[in-house]
């Protein structure tokens, strides 16, 4: 025999078996919808961008900018952290029980936020007190019995002052102070931070411009006041409807 009929004879080995370990594993493959499964995660990726909404995101330096870690203890002595509302859209806010002028109207508004949402199970809101020597657990939770707080992913969050204000001015980049020459002896923002399933700081574009934080102060019954700005928590609730879709 030829050395090229050796030839063709170790070829047609190698062919047969080839044949006989992958053929059937590719049919295995196919039969199994495995390559059915790479087209449907393409698809679903595809999907999934698409349900990106229009909302904004804060950016610092040219960054996203991403809610930092934090652990304070809520109304009913339990600890939370940022991990705690991991997959919710929530608000934030920084308010004291004692605030005589804003947070009143604040977080009023908060309850009518949450009663629209009252059954979504992925919404949220996180209140910090800007004066936790005073705003202990048990005075966070009175607080929240006494403005009708039902929402389990509420928590009124209470701890050390210093990781709370450093939290307000450069985590959320919301102003918080203690002065005791105002009335009620601290400065805070009346505004709210909304955040996406991802932790990340999210706004709408208004007018052209990104509206970064939510103005928590008029109602919606109110509408306008008395210097005419017109209130925002219609725009709050449709931008929680949208992160709440993504």
């Amino acid at each position: 025999m030829s050395k090229a009929n050796y030839s063709y004879i170790g070829i047609s080995f190698i062919i047969l078996v080839f044949g006989i370990i992958f053929i059937p594993k590719i049919v295995e493959r196919i039969s199994n919808k495995d390559i059915t499964r790479e087209e449907s995660r393409s698809k679903d990726i595809s999907k999934q961008a698409s349900k990106t909404s229009n909302l904004a995101f804060l950016t610092i330096n040219g960054e996203p900018k991403k809610v930092p870690d934090f652990s304070f203890t809520n109304q009913n002595g339990k600890t939370i952290t940022n991990k705690d509302y991991e997959g919710k859209v929530y608000v934030v806010e920084f308010f004291f029980t004692t605030c005589p002028t804003i947070c009143p109207k604040m977080n009023a508004n908060l309850i009518q936020v949450q009663n629209t949402f009252e059954d979504i199970e992925d919404f949220g809101v996180a209140s910090f007190t800007i004066n936790p020597d005073y705003d202990t657990v048990e005075v966070l939770k009175n607080y929240a019995e006494q403005y009708g707080i039902t929402n389990p992913n509420w928590h009124l969050l209470t701890g050390d002052k210093d990781k709370i204000y450093d939290l307000a001015n450069i985590g959320f980049n919301l102003y918080t102070a203690e002065d005791s020459e105002v009335e009620g002896g601290f400065e805070h923002s009346g505004n709210f931070a909304l955040i996406d399933k991802n932790g990340f700081i999210r706004s709408r574009i208004h007018n052209g411009n990104p509206l970064i934080f939510y103005n928590g102060i008029i109602s919606e019954s109110e509408a306008i006041d008395d210097d005419g700005q017109t209130q925002q928590i219609t725009m709050l609730k449709e931008d929680i409807k949208k992160l709440l879709n993504e």
